[in-house]
């Protein structure tokens, strides 16, 4: 059996911070083995650099994914294109520069498959999901049983209609992008662990890590506003995974909520 943490999106400083405090109790507690963050809201709340990734590997965070503000900042191609420990949504356009997928050791030896994917409902047009979901856990599963699927889109019926499609062909479905954690952790029938939103690292007094005030102004007036991350308390999200290694199927999906009173 093989322990892994996947984080949800982690929104700016705030998001990094609580992650520094709280990761390594985490992992320690739960004894991870590998540990796995959507990072792409950890520069400023939109977008990721070669910084923030930096940062976060000192938490002991082992991989990232990624999602639909992927190039916010240009500096993150060169991590993209020379780092072992993040990729890009594989259903992107093949010239993108990144990787489909990454094959991760755990603590343990297991060997890790993780595959990003973005939705395209309420999102920018993209490739299929489901069908480059397929065909990438095709190439995977030659390496591995064990395999994380990053669904990264808004709709939640986009998110458990890919679950079912993929069901008994990867060991997890995990949703992130809305940053709200969902309450409907289960293990489908096939061995495939699905959530619709793993949910947020970062300020919970907020609108999704947002400053409220700039949010409601927009809602009200229809006047465009800039986006500043909120401060105050923080949140900690997560969930873990019990995987069997010989068979890829999950035995085991379990919420992680934290928050903390801090301001930052």
């Amino acid at each position: 059996m093989v322990r892994i943490l996947f984080l949800g999106d982690i929104v700016g400083k705030p998001g990094r911070a609580i992650v520094h405090e709280i990761l390594p109790q985490i992992t320690k507690e739960h004894d991870i083995e590998l540990t796995l963050a959507n990072a792409e809201n950890s520069a400023g709340g939109l977008g990721v650099t070669p910084d923030t990734l930096q940062s976060l590997r000192k938490t002991g965070i082992n991989g990232f994914t990624l999602g639909n503000h992927i190039w916010r900042y240009d500096s993150i191609i060169s991590s993209l294109e020379n780092d072992h420990d993040v990729i890009k949504p594989a259903n992107l356009p093949p010239a993108t520069p990144g990787k489909n997928y990454m094959i991760l050791t755990a603590r343990n030896g297991a060997k890790v498959g993780i595959i990003s994917l973005l939705g395209r409902v309420f999102m920018e047009p993209i490739d299929c999901p489901f069908r480059r979901g397929e065909e990438v856990i095709n190439e995977v599963s030659k390496e591995t049983r064990i395999i994380i699927i990053d669904i990264h889109a808004e709709a939640t019926a986009e998110k458990i209609a890919l679950a079912w499609h993929l069901d008994g062909k990867c060991s997890a479905i995990l949703g992130t992008h809305t940053h709200v954690q969902t309450a409907d952790e289960q293990i489908l029938p096939g061995g495939t662990a699905y959530i619709s939103d793993v949910g947020m690292c970062g300020p919970y007094h907020s609108v999704i890590g947002m400053e409220i005030s700039r949010v409601l102004t927009r809602f009200i007036t229809g006047i465009p506003q800039k986006w500043e991350v909120a401060n105050g308390p923080t949140l900690f999200n997560a969930v873990l995974l019990e995987i069997d290694e010989k068979s890829g199927k999950t035995q085991k999906i379990e919420r992680i909520t934290i928050k903390k009173p801090n301001s930052m």
